[in-house]
């Protein structure tokens, strides 16, 4: 990370630049297939489908608690309505039945976006600490803690709405302050594992996990709640949770140099991969010259506003497709689902991709990523702003919705993971100090739409869609200009 006087908050050196790092001498390189730094990061994916699987679960749940979710509109309401009821059909919330006994709920739209928003009023907290601590003491205990805690919180969800909305909040905030460690204590962990011609696969794949994690989640828990009953989504989540925890604590290591089951030739190419970042960081951090980083500030507005749209659908789509389009709650958790299935995949192939031009140097490892991050903003803008106008024709809609999100990925080797390119020896905590910010968006996004969408009409949802659009489009336009100003 540049400094004014030429150093780096890396290293006490010149700057060498995330341009100049020396990457792999002439070596043979260790095949990837079935080694240890795969494994890792097959872990991770695995890990990362079950952090946003805790995460998303109470999206669809939410249909199936609440009884009730389609409040008259006032008598002198002028806006457009939301889409006609099918032929023959009805409400998919007011018809949703459930196994005999299963507890709903009176809670209006307001009270939905505080509850599916609460997740990230504890997830802010836990960021900045995590990254640091496993900057020093290693990841692998944080990403397994994290997660072990949010699954066990998890499966008091059912008591916790029994006992009322504020005890759920107060549990969701819990359930995201046991999480907010985990991305921090993933790059803070590829610091230690990943060669740099091999970053961008490496961990869009890890990443990747959270996007194929709602793929899974939010169609299953539509089949779930309408065979078992809703807490059974929690039920199951939780434990699933809880058996990942496990083999995470018994086959990962900090570091390949600790590594009991890692290669000779596979530990010797990745120490010697990045042997030139130097060890992790002391208990002193330079925050000054953090603090002091356009580089850094960078990718904490990027992340910011990407972060919007995304949080926007993966909070508040399930919603969108009941209210609005009508669909029951089994179409409504597989159509809600299928724009993760096209995020997981853009993410997994831009990665092998941008490695790709690195390695061959077609391009800089700045250029790539800016190039990235560009093309996942402006394109998913597009697409929102085409939902919009699709209006009640539910094709187009799921359509542009998975088209969005899809070209989404892109930005999975471009400013998800600029963190380690800029300083390895503080990718936890650079990671920490842009996901606290890219989290905001993860607390005022759900609300923002509850806000907007309380009559469940379509005007209220184009807002939602526009807004989401409009904060993409208008980073990506300063990303433009911050490329024309700095040679790269």
């Amino acid at each position: 990370m540049p400094l004014p006087n030429g150093n780096s908050i890396n290293t006490a050196p010149l700057d060498k630049g995330e341009d100049t790092e020396p990457l792999i001498d002439n070596d043979p390189i260790p095949p990837q297939c079935c080694s240890a730094r795969l494994n890792l990061a097959f872990l991770m994916f695995c890990g990362f489908s079950m952090v946003y699987g805790l995460r998303v679960n109470l999206s669809v749940a939410m249909i199936a608690m609440v009884n009730t979710t389609e409040p008259k509109p006032a008598p002198n309401s002028s806006v457009v309505s939301a889409c006609p009821l099918p032929p023959g059909g009805d409400n998919s919330s007011d018809s949703f039945h459930q196994p005999a006994g299963i507890p709903q709920y009176p809670w209006d739209s307001e009270t939905q976006g505080w509850l599916l928003g609460a997740f990230f009023f504890g997830y802010l907290c836990t960021q900045i600490p995590g990254g640091y601590l496993s900057d020093h003491y290693g990841g692998s205990i944080f990403l397994g803690v994290g997660v072990l805690i949010t699954a066990f919180l998890t499966l008091l969800t059912p008591l916790a709405a029994q006992m009322g909305s504020h005890w759920l909040f107060a549990l969701r905030v819990l359930e995201g302050i046991g999480e907010g460690v985990t991305f921090p204590a993933m790059m803070s962990m590829w610091a230690r594992w990943a060669p740099p011609l091999e970053r961008s696969r490496l961990i869009t794949l890890s990443g990747s996990g959270g996007n194929f994690g709602a793929f899974i989640v939010l169609p299953v828990t539509g089949l779930i709640s309408q065979s078992l009953g809703w807490p059974a989504i929690f039920y199951l989540c939780g434990v699933a949770g809880c058996l990942w925890a496990v083999v995470w604590f018994i086959f990962v290591s900090d570091d390949p140099r600790t590594d009991r089951r890692i290669s000779k030739e596979e530990r010797d190419y990745i120490i010697k991969s990045i042997e030139s970042q130097g060890t992790g960081h002391g208990w002193s951090i330079p925050l000054l010259s953090m603090s002091m980083s356009v580089p850094l500030w960078a990718i904490i507005i990027t992340q910011m506003c990407a972060n919007w749209s995304y949080y926007t659908l993966l909070t508040s789509l399930p919603s969108y497709m009941d209210n609005v389009m009508h669909f029951d709650i089994k179409s409504n958790g597989f159509l809600s689902a299928l724009p993760y299935l096209g995020g997981w995949l853009m993410s997994m192939l831009s990665g092998v991709v941008a490695d790709s031009l690195i390695e061959r140097e077609v391009f800089s490892i700045t250029v790539v990523r800016k190039l990235f991050t560009l093309l996942g903003l402006i394109l998913p803008a597009a697409f929102l702003v085409a939902v919009s106008f699709a209006g009640c024709n539910d094709i187009f809609a799921v359509t542009f919705l998975t088209l969005s999100t899809t070209l989404g990925g892109f930005t999975a080797p471009g400013v998800n993971i600029n963190q380690i390119d800029i300083a390895p020896r503080y990718a936890g905590f650079l990671m920490g100090i842009s996901n606290t910010f890219g989290t905001i968006p993860g607390v005022l996004a759900p609300i923002a739409t509850g806000y907007f969408t309380e009559g469940h009409t379509m005007a209220g949802w184009m807002k939602v869609f526009w807004m989401a659009a409009g904060i993409n489009d208008e980073t990506a336009e300063i990303k433009k200009e911050r490329s024309k100003s700095i040679a790269t």
